[in-house]
This record gives C-alpha cells, structure tokens and sequence, in this order.
C-alpha cells in the first residue's frame, strides 16, 4: 500500500488545475450523476436510468442488498450501539480518517452528526459519466466489481488494499463513489450535490468545471479519467432533516515522501484545525518510519480517535498525552507489519481491565479476535 504510485492530474496534460482561480466559473454538478449511481451501483430505491436493464440491475442488488442487510443486521446495529455510549458530546465535528479505502460507513456509524467528514486514500473518486457510456457487457462486469468489493468490506469490515486499487483506479465505474453512495443508503441520508475538485498547491479547493469536464472528454483511457475526477465533495443530510453535512475524499499517497514533494492535502488537514479522527485496516503504516509526518499531524490535531491496532502506537500517542482505552481482546498482530508494536499493545491490554467488545473493528487480531482502542487528548 504504501509503496504504490499515485496518479498526477497535472501529468494528464487536460489542465484541470492548471494554476488558475476562476472566480467566475462555476462548479460542475454531479448530483444527477449521483442519483443514478445510487440506484445502479448502490441499489437504493429509485428508477434506474433506461439504458440499465432490470435484470441485470435485479442481479447486481440481489447481491448487495443482501451484503447490505447482513450488515446492517450483524455489524451496524452492535456498532452504533457502541459508539451513541462511547463517543463523548463535545469533540468536534470536523473528521479525519486517512488510510480510509471507500469506508464512509464507518465513519458514519462513529460520527453520525459530523459537520464534515475527509477521508483520504490511494484511490480516486472515479468518474460519474462513465455509467452512460458502458455497454450491457461493461456494465454487468463492473458491477460484479463493486458487488464483491462492497461485500468483502460489510462483511470482513475491511477491505483488501489491492484490490480496491484495482477495483478503484481501473474500474469502468466509479467504485470509491459508489461506496460513499451505498453508506448513505444504509444509515439514512440523501445526496443533495456532488462535486470534483483538485486541491491548489495552498491547499485551497479548485472545482471541476464545465470547461473542465469538456477538456477532459478527450481523455479515453479510464484510469486516467479516474484519476483526473479523484476527489469529491458530497453533500448530503438525513432524510427528514435539514442539517447538511459534508463527505470529501482526497487521493494521497499520505508518505512522507509524497507529502514533502505534494504537501497540499497535509496544508488542507492542518487548514480544519483541532479534529475528531479514525482509522482502521490500515496495514500498521502509522508505527512505520515513512510515515513520520502523518503520524506527526495526528498527535497535533486529533483530540479523540478510534482505531484498531493500526492506530497511532502508545509510545507515541503517550508521548503527545494521550490517554488510551481498550476494548476486546489483543494478543498480537494479524499481520507481519504489526509486529514491531505488538509488545506495546499487549501491554497496553494487560494493563487495563477487560472491556467486552461486541464486534468487528477493522482487522482482528492474529487469533482473530475483535478489539477497539479509543484514544483522547485529557481537556
């Protein structure tokens, strides 16, 4: 995961970004886009459009529905349980949650009044036009892609980092949209405007326009596509409700390396000030070396966090005063990555008392248990 080359938009030559603040040109709304991928790719209720045919849409959310609700009914239910005790009132509302695939959910289930919500990843967005262009052929494959990936992460509550790459990146549809769709199908919301955006080297957000939409109809490969409509911000609230709420995801590979030669998305996190955060299967990249600056961002902005093991390590967070609690069983890592902080989270485990945890957190641990760490800054 942490190896893997992210794509440039600048290196695409359509000039998206292209250094310029067109006050005058006005954002390109996706919402109708948007609609159409909730029903097609996320199988919430609603008329698809008349290209899709219903049996092969019948056959797409048989599957997913049927991850939906196993979700919904084995995972969601316990969690948000969990979390309405857990989560103190009074942190903020503004959400960080790097390492994130396509897991709007649960951040949802952690945070489900949050002003705003950034999740950030190897993955783009993916492009929303592609839906009317896809044949019958095209488009039953695509969908057995987001069909798989959507149930892997319901199921396993984590997805596998190459394959969403593949999935994400290469995908005839916009699968890490998709994802963000099905979230709001689950817990209640509605879409009510999608746009793309690139972040300027200051870190301020630059719109995908018209113009730039047409500039880029002359771009046919779809990885590259995908890459050029990386980011999104998707504003939606609950159904019945007139709070808005905002989901923005930013492709970034979070190294330290990419973010010294492309420090915008780290400029963007520091821009929000104080944040609540998360992470989860996050393949232990916070305790690794090259990955100094993000965990640095974390100990200075995050004031409450919940992770699996692939959190922040208590020799770090400890040294910045965090306070931690554990919950569910840790007794090493599930992976060869997590091994050099295993003795620390087994300690930190042994010395506190036990905390029964009902369900799945992000990876489990080598023996396959479930555990949960809650990490606060004491006001």
């Amino acid at each position: 995961m942490r190896f893997a080359p992210a794509f440039s938009v600048v290196a695409l030559g359509v000039g998206l970004l292209a250094a310029r603040a067109e006050a005058d040109s006005k954002p390109h709304e996706f919402i109708e886009e948007a609609k159409a991928l909730l029903v097609v790719g996320a199988c919430a209720e609603g008329a698809p459009p008349a290209t899709v045919k219903p049996a092969v849409l019948d056959a797409h959310c048989k599957k997913v529905r049927a991850a939906q609700d196993d979700y919904k009914r084995s995972w969601l239910s316990l969690a948000s349980e969990f979390f309405k005790t857990n989560v103190p009132a009074g942190i903020p509302k503004t959400v960080v949650y790097p390492f994130a695939g396509g897991d709007l959910s649960t951040a949802l289930t952690v945070y489900p009044d949050a002003d705003e919500i950034t999740t950030l990843s190897l993955e783009p967005a993916g492009d929303p036009t592609s839906l009317a262009r896809l044949s019958e052929k095209e488009l039953k494959s695509s969908l057995a892609v987001v069909a798989t990936e959507l149930s892997s992460l319901y199921r396993a509550n984590f997805s596998v980092t190459m394959n969403m790459i593949g999935a994400m990146r290469g995908g005839k549809l916009p699968t890490q949209l998709i994802f963000g769709l099905s979230a709001l199908t689950i817990h209640g919301y509605e879409p009510v405007s999608l746009r793309y955006f690139q972040l300027a080297d200051d870190s301020a957000i630059v719109y995908v326009t018209d113009d730039d939409l047409a500039k880029l109809d002359t771009v046919k490969d779809t990885g590259k596509r995908n890459a050029a409509l990386s980011n999104i911000e998707l504003r939606f609230h609950k159904k019945g409700s007139t709070h808005e709420q905002i989901y923005r995801h930013i492709m970034a590979n979070l190294d330290d390396a990419h973010l010294k030669k492309t420090p915008a998305a780290l400029k963007h996190l520091e821009a929000k000030g104080k944040v609540a955060g998360m992470t989860k299967a996050a393949s232990y990249l916070l305790s690794f070396d090259d990955f100094k600056t993000m965990r640095g961002y974390v100990t200075e902005h995050v004031v409450w966090m919940v992770s699996d093991s692939t959190g922040l390590p208590p020799k770090y967070g400890k040294e910045a005063g965090f306070e931690y609690e554990t919950w569910g069983t840790y007794e090493k890592s599930n992976m060869k990555a997590g091994g050099s902080v295993t003795p620390a989270w087994r300690a930190l485990y042994a010395e506190q008392p036990k905390r029964a945890l009902a369900f799945r957190f992000g990876y489990p641990d080598g023996k396959y248990h479930g555990h949960l760490i809650i990490m606060r800054k004491p006001k």
